[in-house]
């Protein structure tokens, strides 16, 4: 097992072209070990057009554009499994995986959401591929059932300590492997403003509360289940591209990246990030209460809008296969 402390780098991007040219370029290089989706980026991958004969074919057999979505989706899917699956048995299991998410609509819903995770699972048919679950209620339901079949979850849509042991709990329950996605950037950009007026310090909270959980993930152990930082693209002006990289970059974590921060990175020599104490983040939070700020009540906000925003991507998405 390969837990010796080293960085994985993931992708945070998927499209046919990507996957046959600059992204097995970069797995044969050994700079990228893994990749990620959601309904977002398959959104934009479809917007680009290289799919529309292809779902022209398909839609004479298919009836639906979620079953246009899936059938192209899964072949996407295996494309970027088989190119990643030499890590995957070089490491064993410890790396090489790629993420396919559930249809964000199935939030409330596990026994819909354990129904497509094993359809997407059977009809993509590969070891090294994770199933993305946002991580609620239902959601760790469905991650033990799942997981105690032997499917591979990514929990994501993670902001708060409590929903990552929850999920880590639920997937540890059986003999899946998993990762916790702990969504970073979008902490920042909602509290930026608030901190500024307060006189506070900007742009940590979301890299301090993902270290704080990455604490107690690897505190529990890692050898079944790895913390991932998601959300790493930086919008606030000021920053450079690859901030969250620089203060992240943590013995056997996964950072998946979206590619303008991946091709920043590129054959710069990355070192490791300072780890800070719970303790000492926890004394920086205590900042937060007088300054008007609930934290219980911004990861409630955070999932809530993460959820929102997959769900209107993935309908952007059905219309513009509609229109293809």
């Amino acid at each position: 097992m390969f837990t010796n402390g080293q960085v994985s780098i993931w992708a945070d991007y998927l499209d046919r072209e990507f996957l046959n040219g600059e992204f097995k370029q970069l797995v044969d290089k050994g700079i990228v070990t893994g990749i990620t989706s959601n309904p977002a980026i398959f959104a934009t991958a479809f917007q680009k057009g290289i799919y529309k004969d292809e779902v022209a074919k398909i839609s004479k057999k298919v009836g639906s554009e979620k079953e246009i979505f899936k059938t192209i989706g899964i072949k996407e899917l295996q494309r970027a499994c088989d190119i990643l699956l030499p890590i995957y048995h070089k490491t064993g299991g410890w790396d090489g995986y790629a993420s396919i998410e559930v249809d964000p609509n199935l939030i409330e819903d596990w026994k819909g959401t354990v129904e497509e995770g094993l359809e997407l699972w059977n009809r993509i048919g590969r070891p090294n591929l994770m199933i993305k679950i946002p991580a609620n209620s239902p959601g760790y339901r469905a991650m033990e059932i799942l997981s105690q079949k032997g499917v591979n979850i990514n929990a994501t849509l993670v902001f708060s300590p409590t929903q990552a042991l929850q999920a880590y709990k639920a997937i540890s329950a059986g003999k899946g492997r998993g990762v916790i996605s702990i969504f970073v950037s979008r902490f920042d950009r909602k509290l930026n403003p608030i901190l500024r007026t307060k006189g506070l310090a900007t742009d940590r909270i979301g890299f301090f509360n993902g270290i704080k959980i990455y604490n107690l993930i690897r505190a529990e152990g890692t050898e079944q289940i790895r913390p991932l930082f998601a959300s790493t693209g930086v919008k606030q002006e000021g920053l450079p591209v690859d901030y969250y990289v620089r203060n992240l970059y943590l013995p056997e974590a996964i950072l998946t990246l979206p590619l303008e921060v991946l091709n920043r990175i590129i054959g710069e020599e990355l070192e490791e990030s300072f780890l800070f104490q719970t303790k000492h983040i926890d004394a920086f939070f205590g900042f937060l209460t007088p300054a008007g700020i609930n934290l219980s009540q911004i990861y409630s906000q955070l999932f809530k809008e993460g959820v929102e925003a997959f769900q209107t991507a993935f309908a952007q998405m059905l219309e513009r296969l509609k229109e293809s």
